[in-house]
């Protein structure tokens, strides 16, 4: 086979398997799991999302893809674990998330950054050395963790022993690394062996290039084409120096997308929900975070209404536009205080 037919081959085969990066989103199913699990189900689904998170496994393969000291690949992953190890559990844990299409875009130019310096493209292109890996495996980890995070919080959390679920996704996200790690490495290693080695490595770096490239058309396309038609839009004006909630009721298993935004203050936020029924004054709350907006996807884990609950603490009335979509029944057509 020639140089060239092997080239054209590696990148297919990227590019290919670069599309099933999409596949590790968090589905209906995921959802429904944790609902019903305990924190095995986060460990599980954290395995299983690294595992078919191919943008971050082809970033990983381009950062070892030269390296052959154990301590060299031990410091290297080190940096990268902790960086998503940061943002993973900070931003999940402070309810600080964004847009999923636009941090899965800036993950899949990682890929492209990776594959290009191990080109040598800094070299050959911009006739420099090129900048201090370490620190950038580092920082480009806290930006896969935010893109782990941004999955994550598209779960029905809650409040009650969130840390641990946290944790718990962050150890399944280690497990499934760790795993993949140990496949590629053998198989590098493998490769090192045969002559092919050197070609192969053009190759797959211009593969990774193309694949990283692709994926970051494909997530902007989706950013660009993620217009919802909305069933439901409600106005809530938070009081000033006061509180409000607007709430649905809904039946277990039942599920609505939502988003929310304020004009521009940042308002205290508990999405919650009460039990049909219950004369106890009990309910679960889902997430609690200040901020001007909050979007995602719930399914209802019982009977009963849910919604949110705004405190708004500055001097001036707060309007608050509410865009839902689902399986819900609206209490009334203004939100009860």
């Amino acid at each position: 086979m020639s140089l060239n037919r092997k080239t054209i081959l590696t990148i297919l085969v990227l590019l290919f398997l670069s599309q099933l990066v999409f596949a590790h989103g968090i589905s209906d199913a995921d959802k429904q799991a944790v609902v019903e699990g305990g924190n095995l189900r986060f460990i599980s689904l954290g395995s299983s999302h690294m595992l078919t998170g191919y943008d971050h496994l082809l970033f990983l393969f381009g950062v070892i893809f030269f390296l052959t000291g154990f301590k060299q690949i031990v410091k290297f992953i080190t940096a990268f674990t902790v960086g998503h190890c940061i943002t993973l559990v900070g931003a999940t844990f402070m309810g600080i998330s964004a847009n999923y299409f636009i941090i899965d875009a800036l993950i899949a130019l990682t890929v492209v950054y990776k594959g290009f310096d191990n080109l040598d493209g800094f070299k050959r292109v911009f006739r420099t050395h090129s900048p201090n890996l370490l620190l950038l495996v580092f920082m480009f980890g806290l930006v896969h963790g935010f893109g782990l995070s941004t999955r994550l919080q598209q779960l029905p959390l809650g409040t009650d022993g969130l840390l641990l679920k946290i944790l718990s996704f962050n150890l399944g996200v280690e497990v499934g690394q760790i795993i993949a790690l140990a496949v590629m490495l053998v198989l590098l290693n493998l490769w090192r062996k045969r002559p092919s080695f050197k070609r192969f490595s053009t190759a797959s770096n211009v593969g990774l290039v193309i694949a990283g490239l692709g994926l970051f058309a494909f997530q902007m396309y989706g950013f660009a084409a993620e217009e919802i038609e909305w069933q439901d839009t409600i106005t809530v004006t938070v009081p000033a120096e006061g509180g409000i909630e607007y709430k649905l009721h809904m039946y277990e298993g039942n599920e609505f997308e939502f988003a929310w935004q304020t004009d521009v203050t940042q308002l205290y936020f508990d999405f919650h929900g009460e039990p049909a029924g219950d004369t106890t004054g009990y309910f679960k709350s889902y997430k609690i975070a200040t901020s001007t907006t909050d979007s995602g996807s719930f399914i209802a884990p019982f009977e009963g209404t849910h919604g949110w609950y705004w405190q708004n603490n500055s001097t001036e009335d707060v309007v608050v536009t509410v865009n839902v979509k689902g399986e819900y029944q609206r209490l009334d057509t203004s939100p009860a205080e």
